[in-house]
């Protein structure tokens, strides 16, 4: 079963006029990983495209979805999938991937349908692409890992970059995730915006009833997500993006736009957020 729903972009003006119900319609996404389902949202931020698949006993196929506008899903597209569950396999263009929890399978543009089966919970990530790679299985210990923070600062983490240009090449998704030591809850501050590219992100491995506080909007006009276990966030390139959570916690994230440089981040000086 393929269910999909599109979010349209609107300015940062707009945006701060919003209460908390039509902030959430705009940029909050739940209810993704449903059994039996593929959940596909897409966004007009650079055409990034979010979603899932949760075989749970039948496999599930993604070729054709209406909103790209093209026969197959990946006809002008290349696609990241994390798996968040057990392991599981991934079919493309006839050949199986096994891919293990926290494992990133890249698929580059025209790969055809591409078949969900086994135990795994798949976030799937894709925007549009203007060359093939070639389809790639990136394992944990593919990786390129980069420590940060302190116990001091509550921040303590390791970022894991999986879809990466020193990892594995892609026309313009970024992907990865970042994992928070125990007792470390605080992520991105001081804050930053990149206008050159989008984000998304996906908070996962928390406990139910753990909640993150997802920090948006303007450096001078901050607005906050409450995020439970496996909801994402659509982050607008001139939004500020941070949290603090009530637990240590994990997420996923993901980027489109001009370019692929991790480190091309306008820095937000702790005395300008409001």
């Amino acid at each position: 079963m393929l269910k999909t729903e599109t979010r349209y972009a609107i300015d940062p003006a707009t945006a701060k006029t919003l209460d908390t119900d039509q902030l959430r319609d705009h940029f909050h996404v739940s209810g993704l990983f449903a059994p039996g389902e593929i959940n596909v949202v897409y966004s007009h931020y650079d055409r990034l495209i979010l979603g899932s698949a949760v075989p749970n006993g039948s496999p599930l196929t993604l070729d054709h979805v209406e909103a790209t506008g093209t026969k197959s899903f990946l006809e002008r597209r290349e696609m990241a999938v994390l798996n968040i569950g057990d392991t599981g396999t991934v079919t493309v263009d006839g050949t199986s991937h096994t891919i293990e929890n926290g494992e990133v399978l890249y698929i580059g543009m025209g790969a055809g349908p591409v078949e969900f089966s086994g135990a795994g919970r798949y976030y799937l990530l894709s925007a549009p692409a203007h060359h093939t790679y070639a389809t790639t299985l990136i394992k944990i210990t593919d990786a390129r890992r980069v420590e940060m923070g302190s116990k001091e600062a509550a921040n303590e983490r390791v970022i894991i970059q999986l879809l990466h240009p020193d990892v594995c090449k892609s026309c313009q998704l970024l992907v990865g995730y970042t994992q928070f030591a125990e007792g470390s809850v605080w992520n991105t501050m001081p804050a930053h915006t990149h206008d050159r590219r989008m984000e998304a992100y996906l908070y996962f491995g928390m406990p139910e009833d753990a909640r993150v506080f997802h920090l948006m909007g303007e450096p001078s006009q901050t607005r906050h997500l409450v995020m439970s276990n496996e909801e994402a966030v659509i982050s607008p390139p001139w939004s500020i993006h941070a949290g603090a959570g009530t637990s240590s916690y994990t997420f996923c994230w993901a980027m489109a736009g001009d370019n692929v440089d991790f480190t091309d981040m306008d820095m937000i000086p702790m005395g300008d957020l409001r």
